[in-house]
């Protein structure tokens, strides 16, 4: 089965296209000729999820998926959440964004953290969201140098290391984009029995 994933971010398609059985194929924005932004103007994740979706949908009349995810610091009244990305401003830099946070949390003891994903798929008229998530802590400093974003302050509960020392495989299995990957495809292989 073949599914478009609303996304330009490269790191975010490799993660998806590991976490998903050969029963599918992803195929990305650029394969189907897109190379527009894809607007996230809502305050959700969900409502960005189901935006970008629509959008593709909208304009190139395929079925597809998109996936907004947000890391919600509890010291911090679950900021960055929706607005992750670009915590540190529009540039949307990794390292100024973690730099921020552990900036924001110095000799914060409560460092209790949680990544959100949701995922908006839309198969003829109709929508459908999955939501991943998965509890740790924000680590007083980097660790690691795999995966994206903020997987390098981010430890996972009972896990002594953070999500970028861990190899791909394991933090597909237990990340929170998996964990809405899993979903989406239970219920894909559900509807097509």
């Amino acid at each position: 089965m073949q599914l478009v994933f609303a996304t330009n971010n490269r790191h975010k398609l490799e993660e998806i296209r590991a976490i998903l059985d050969p029963d599918f194929e992803v195929i990305s924005l650029e394969e189907i000729g897109c190379s527009e932004e894809i607007p996230e103007n809502q305050d959700t994740l969900e409502g960005n999820a189901l935006e970008k979706a629509r959008y593709v949908k909208e304009h190139y009349g395929l079925d597809c998926f998109a996936d907004d995810t947000g890391l919600e610091v509890a010291a911090l009244d679950n900021r960055p959440g929706v607005y992750s990305a670009r915590y540190a401003g529009p540039d949307k830099d990794p390292e100024d964004n973690m730099d921020l946070i552990l900036k924001e949390l110095e000799g914060v003891e409560n460092r209790q953290a949680r990544f959100r994903t949701v995922i908006a798929l839309i198969r003829g008229c109709e929508e459908f969201t999955f939501e991943g998530e998965v509890r740790g802590i924000i680590l007083r400093e980097r660790q690691g140098s795999a995966g994206f974003g903020y997987d390098p302050i981010f430890q996972p509960e009972g896990c002594s290391k953070s999500f970028a020392e861990m190899p791909p495989e394991r933090k597909n299995r237990i990340s929170h984009r998996g964990r809405a990957v899993e979903q989406l495809v239970l219920f894909l292989k559900s509807k097509n029995r």
